[in-house]
C-alpha cells in the first residue's frame, strides 16, 4: 500500500513522541513495539508499570525502550492537576475533580500533549469515542483556525480490483451528526488540510449530496450549496465543488456528463458527506464491500493531535494510527513555527 507506506516513511523521517493512554491493552503493546522497532515514534505507555513491563518482556521487547508511566503515581500528577484546575475551574471543577480527571489515563495523556510533554495522544481501544474525544476537547482544545472538531477516515484504495487507487479522505464519519452549512464548510477546510498534511498532495474536495448542480431542489441540497460557497469564500485557492453526487465527484466520465464545468472533474480525493449518517454508511460500504482499508476515525480541528481508535482495532490499526498521529504532529510543529 504505497500511500500508507509513504505516511510511515514520513513518520520515520522525523519521529515524534506519542502517548498511548491504554498501555495495558495487548493490542496497544503490540502496536507500540512495532512502532518502536520501525523507528516511527517515541512511545509512552500509560497504565500499571508492572503489567506493562511484563507484557513487553513476554513479547521479547525491552521495556527500557519505552517510557512507562502510571498516572496514579506519576510525579507529574500534581502539576497536571493544578493546570487542569486552572483550565476548568470556570466550569465548576474543584481541586479534587481535577485530580480525578488527570488520574484517568485519557485525561493524563491529553495533559501530556497540552503541557508539551508529548506531541500527540491516542486512546479509544478500550474507552468509548465520547470519553476519548471529550478529554481531547476539554484539555487540548480546538485549533485557532477551526470552528468545530470533526473526524475523517483515511481510505486506502490499493487492491488490484480498485479502478482508482490511492489515499482518500471521507469526512465526517465519526463526530458531527448533523452539521449546518457553516460547520460543513469548516469540515471541508479541515479535511483538505488533513489530506495535504498526510499525503503532501493538493486536495480536490467534493461536497456530496443526492443532487448534482441543482438536479434536485431540497433544503438538504441547499445546505451543501451554501457550505461550498462559504468554503470557497474562506479559501479562494481551494479546489472544491458541490453539490455533487458521488459518481460525479469520483468518476471522470460521469463528471463530464453531469458536471462538465466542475473544477475537480471527477478527480475528488476529499469526499465531504452532508451528515454523519451518510458518511458512516459510506465509509463502511467502501470498506466491507469495496475492500478499501479504513484508518480512523482520525480527529481534526484540535490544537494538537489526539486520535480515537475503534474498540475493535487490531495491533496493525494501532501501528498505523501512531504513524498518522506522528505525521499530524510534524505538520502541527511546522504550522506553529510559521506562526511565530
Amino acid at each position: 500500500m504505497k500511500p500508507l507506506d509513504d505516511i510511515i516513511a514520513t513518520a520515520k523521517a522525523d519521529p515524534r513522541h506519542i502517548v498511548l493512554a491504554e498501555g495495558e491493552d495487548l493490542r496497544i503493546v503490540d502496536g507500540a513495539i512495532r512502532a518502536t522497532a520501525e523507528g516511527i515514534a517515541r512511545i509512552t505507555l500509560l497504565g500499571n508499570a508492572d503489567r506493562i513491563r511484563s507484557a513487553l518482556i513476554a513479547r521479547n521487547a525491552d521495556p527500557d525502550e519505552f517510557s512507562i508511566e502510571d498516572p496514579l503515581v506519576s510525579p507529574r500528577m500534581h502539576s497536571y492537576a493544578a493546570a487542569y484546575f486552572e483550565l476548568r475551574k470556570h466550569k465548576g471543577i474543584d481541586e479534587a475533580g481535577a485530580v480525578r480527571a488527570v488520574c484517568d489515563p485519557l485525561g493524563f495523556a491529553a495533559m501530556m500533549v497540552r503541557e508539551v510533554d508529548a506531541d500527540g495522544s491516542i486512546g479509544g481501544a478500550v474507552a468509548n469515542t465520547a470519553d476519548t474525544v471529550r478529554a481531547a476537547l476539554q484539555i487540548i482544545g480546538r485549533a485557532r483556525d477551526s470552528r468545530v472538531v470533526s473526524s475523517f477516515f483515511l481510505m486506502m484504495l490499493c487492491e488490484p480490483h480498485h479502478a482508482k487507487k490511492g489515499a482518500f479522505v471521507f469526512a465526517d464519519c465519526g463526530l458531527v451528526v448533523e452539521p449546518d452549512a457553516v460547520e460543513l464548510a469548516d469540515i471541508a477546510a479541515s479535511s483538505a488540510r488533513s489530506f495535504h498534511a498526510l499525503t503532501g498532495r493538493t486536495p480536490k474536495v467534493a461536497m456530496l449530496s443526492f443532487s448534482t448542480n441543482g438536479s434536485a431542489d431540497h433544503e438538504r441540497v441547499s445546505k451543501v450549496v451554501k457550505a461550498t460557497e462559504l468554503a470557497k469564500a474562506a479559501n479562494p485557492s481551494l479546489l472544491i465543488d458541490g453539490e455533487l453526487q458521488f459518481d460525479a465527484a469520483f468518476v471522470e466520465g460521469v463528471s463530464a456528463t453531469k458536471a462538465p464545468d466542475s473544477t475537480i472533474k471527477g478527480a475528488a480525493d476529499v469526499l465531504v458527506f452532508p451528515n454523519l449518517e451518510a458518511a458512516n454508511i459510506g465509509y463502511k460500504i467502501a470498506q466491507r464491500i469495496g475492500g478499501a482499508k479504513a484508518i480512523g476515525p482520525i480527529l481534526q480541528g484540535l490544537a494538537k493531535p489526539a486520535n480515537d481508535l475503534s474498540r475493535g482495532c487490531t495491533a496493525d490499526d494501532v501501528f498505523h494510527m501512531i504513524a498518522v498521529t506522528c505525521v499530524q504532529a510534524q505538520h502541527t510543529a511546522r504550522s506553529t513555527d510559521v506562526m511565530r
